[in-house]
């Protein structure tokens, strides 16, 4: 059947009784977009309870790499959970573990020999990463970045600054946490322009914060997403990670990428960071890697994993269910969805652009491979995050499934199987949302 195809306008009698079982019983705190009542998933489609079909191009906030129960993920899981669902990889020793470990190491960016600390998504990652640079190092203070996101748990919500209203009531949070602007060219938060900035996003952390507010020898590590997810799909500028590079060589502090939403393939290379040959201290991974089961990743260089044994631990993280479905969504990344989403992600950017140019209310289209973000503005150029809202809702009343980030941003994030003429049915849906 043609996809989409929306039979009953959503939500529909059976996805309305659903909806009112889940808020009787489930906690408040979650925050549903729209009332989508999810039935079944197969590749690039959606079929809701009511049997209304969806075409998906926010992949469960760009977790679903391999798109909806992949064959072959789907087999590798059905293979392991045959043979045991748990053992607890932090006291015992098993296959999947010790080779996704390898895999790992092996995949993640540079020649340094790597270490894997295995987690169950990519907040715990990233803590996992503060607790191993606050350890390695014996410092306390780490830089972050306005419109960061790096999770939600105590430690990691103290790095995020995406949104204010993630923060509200929960303080006090961790000490020592040091937040500066990212390089957001689009609308730079020194009112400069690229070419003539000097990159100041970057040189305010020695001008101004290693000088007023902590010294370099305090800091144990910079916390950094090399496309900031949550905060807009914003691209830095060329020079910005390489030169946060150089100032984490010069001051003996480590460099930390929070590659959850950019990594294993969506931008066209395995991690985001390659694009800039930057090699981290610490990558922090999760959403993609797994297609769908709940893992994460923390891979640091061997020279800064120096805790020894019960330092970190966890029961469920590299849960071996979770290793082969990993397994078996690198393996497919590798042959071949990698290179479709930089072929395609060209092609999708194309079109996109394409629509700016008759679309005034479209501000910025940026990103890279299935990485994609179209910024929303009003006449005097100021975020209009009413109209990103609204389109998002039209688009899922024509069967297209979008989210927004940052202000004002709609992401474009499918899974990598995406084809170019999906991406034409896409397309024209969201034009006809835009008009």
């Amino acid at each position: 059947m043609k996809v989409p195809h929306i039979k009953i306008k959503p939500p529909g009698p059976n996805a309305q009784a659903l909806i009112a079982r889940d808020h009787k019983f489930t906690a408040p705190a979650y925050k549903r977009v729209y009332p989508l009542a999810v039935k079944e998933g197969r590749g690039m489609a959606i079929e809701d309870v009511d049997g209304n079909l969806f075409l998906d191009f926010m992949a469960g906030i760009a977790v679903a790499a391999t798109g909806h129960s992949h064959p072959k993920v789907v087999q590798a899981i059905e293979e392991q959970a045959r043979k045991f669902l748990h053992i607890c990889g932090g006291d015992f020793y098993y296959e999947p573990m010790a080779e996704l470990a390898e895999k790992l190491g092996k995949l993640a960016p540079g020649p340094s020999e790597k270490k894997i600390f295995l987690t169950n998504s990519g907040t715990e990652a990233v803590e996992a990463a503060l607790k191993l640079a606050r350890y390695h190092t014996k410092r306390q203070h780490i830089v972050a970045f306005f419109g960061s996101f790096h999770g939600r748990t105590l430690g990691s919500l103290s790095l995020t600054a995406s949104r204010a209203a993630y923060r509200a009531h929960f303080g006090p949070l961790i000490p020592g946490v040091h937040h500066i602007p990212y390089g957001y060219c689009h609308r730079c938060p020194y009112n400069l322009t690229y070419g003539s900035c000097g990159i100041q996003c970057v040189t305010h952390l020695e001008d101004v914060v290693f000088r007023h507010e902590v010294t370099p020898e305090e800091v144990a590590a910079i916390v950094v997403e090399p496309i900031q997810g949550e905060g807009g799909y914003v691209v830095p500028p060329p020079e910005y990670l390489g030169m946060l590079r150089e100032i984490c060589d010069r001051h003996g502090i480590l460099l930390v990428m929070d590659e959850v939403q950019s990594g294993f393939g969506r931008t066209g290379k395995m991690f985001a960071c390659e694009h800039w040959g930057v090699e981290p201290d610490i990558l922090c991974a999760a959403k993609g890697i797994a297609s769908g089961l709940p893992l994460g990743a923390m891979i640091a260089k061997s020279a800064v994993s120096t805790w020894p044994a019960g330092t970190h631990g966890t029961t469920f993280g590299g849960n071996p269910v979770a290793c082969a479905a990993a397994l078996a969504t690198i393996e497919l990344i590798e042959n071949g969805l990698m290179r479709n989403a930089a072929e395609v992600g060209g092609y999708l950017k194309e079109k996109l652009t394409q629509l700016k140019t008759s679309h005034p209310s479209i501000s910025d289209v940026r990103g890279l491979g299935l990485m994609l973000g179209v910024e929303l503005a009003r006449a005097d150029g100021t975020p209009d995050g009413q109209s990103r809202d609204r389109i998002v809702m039209t688009c899922f009343e024509k069967g297209l499934l979008l989210l927004g980030c940052g202000e004002s941003t709609i992401r474009f994030a499918p899974p990598l199987i995406v084809t170019k003429s999906e991406v034409d049915v896409a397309v024209e849906i969201f034009r006809s949302a835009l008009d």
